[in-house]
């Protein structure tokens, strides 16, 4: 099993998880963070982080956000990885409630 990043993290791309990821597995698009889930090591030390309750163990992901599985898999393998906390996006609390975001994932990785 590993943990999935899932909609609620499109557009908003708070980073607390990632601070407390012991092995560094979070990677980062220009609008939202994946889980890589080969690296994954299944702590969920990241859930209770979010501030947009985004991260899901893999069985437990709501049926809607399936694509979300193959998503962080695919998208992990070309975003650069991500270790320390950042701001979030401007338009975070824009986005904080908003439903059905997948077709608003970018897959291009953030910039460095």
């Amino acid at each position: 099993m590993t943990y999935v990043v899932a909609d609620p993290c499109v557009m908003c791309k708070f980073t607390d998880c990632v601070d407390v990821c012991p092995v560094d597995c979070f990677y980062e698009g220009v609008n939202t963070l994946v889980i890589n889930p080969d690296e994954c090591i299944d702590c969920g030390a990241c859930v209770p982080e979010c501030p947009v309750e985004a991260i899901f163990p893999e069985d437990e992901l709501p049926a809607e956000w399936e694509p979300y599985t193959d998503l962080n898999a695919r998208l992990a393998e070309v975003f650069p990885v991500i270790s320390a906390k950042q701001d979030p996006m401007d338009s975070a609390e824009e986005y904080r409630d908003t439903k059905d975001k997948l077709s608003l994932v970018s897959e291009d990785p953030a910039p460095r």
